[in-house]
């Protein structure tokens, strides 16, 4: 099924950043202006929760998901053989996981608010990470940090139990996988 393929086409790999950038601009728009003033505080604490799970999120399905079950495994395999092809998990895939895991959970267990804050803050995350993650394999780095995630996801290529953060290696240190 095309939908669900990880190999993308030029148009299919940005539509990703596209739609997940629509997201944060709509999601985040919706809950600026229609929050009550007595959720607000929630709302953007579980904003900041998503946002700061994302980091153990993205390291856990990298080490456990990518590097350890099958087929995940196998498809990840093929963007270590081809680092540079433009392969990611496909947007049906990932948008499903979202309100399957995060905002139908968080708002069927509070409100409308926690899973619309909790799901801004996770996919804000997984934005993130796929910019960085597509600027260490595809762009020229400029800053310190990008430098740093580059040279670290470099040495991920190369040796894959090692470095599984893109966008942080604190659980790598944490987890002792920092190399």
């Amino acid at each position: 099924m095309k939908a669900f393929a990880i190999d993308h086409s030029r148009l299919a790999y940005a539509a990703d950043f596209a739609v997940y950038l629509a997201a944060i601009v709509l999601l985040g728009g919706y809950l600026l202006h229609a929050t009550p003033p007595p959720a607000w505080a929630a709302t953007l604490a579980a904003v900041a929760i998503g946002l700061l799970s994302w980091s153990l999120i993205e390291y856990a399905m990298h080490r456990f998901v990518f590097h350890g079950i099958e087929p995940f495994r196998r498809l990840h395999a093929e963007h270590h053989r081809r680092p540079q092809a433009l392969i990611a998990t496909p947007t049906a895939l990932s948008t499903i996981l979202v309100v399957l895991i995060f905002f139908l959970p968080a708002t069927l267990l509070g409100n409308i608010w926690l899973g619309g804050g909790l799901t801004l803050g996770v996919i804000t995350g997984y934005f993130a990470y796929g910019v960085t993650h597509h600027a260490v394999h595809h762009w020229r780095p400029r800053g310190a940090w990008m430098r740093q995630r580059k040279r670290l996801h470099a040495i991920h290529h190369h040796t894959p139990d090692r470095h599984y953060g893109v966008t942080t290696s604190l659980w790598d240190r944490l987890f002792g996988s920092a190399g």
